[in-house]
């Protein structure tokens, strides 16, 4: 795990309204949230029981979407 430094902008009542993070740590959340996302994805696809295609057929078939909207 890391540290999160976060600073806070705040109206003028105090009230926290906004989160000031470094580049590095805002992108190391994002990284981090795609990952799970990820995984959310692959457990969601092994539990439905998807059917897995090979990734060159699936390059096929999105090359032949992508022409059928280009036309």
């Amino acid at each position: 795990m890391f540290n999160i430094n976060p600073q806070y902008v705040t109206d003028i009542k105090g009230k926290k309204i906004s989160v000031i993070l470094p580049i590095k740590e805002f992108q190391i959340l994002i990284e981090g949230l795609e990952e799970l996302e990820d995984i959310r994805l692959y457990d969601k696809a092994k539990k439905d029981k998807a059917e897995f295609i090979d990734a060159r057929q699936a390059f096929k078939e999105i090359e032949k979407k992508r022409n059928k909207k280009n036309v």
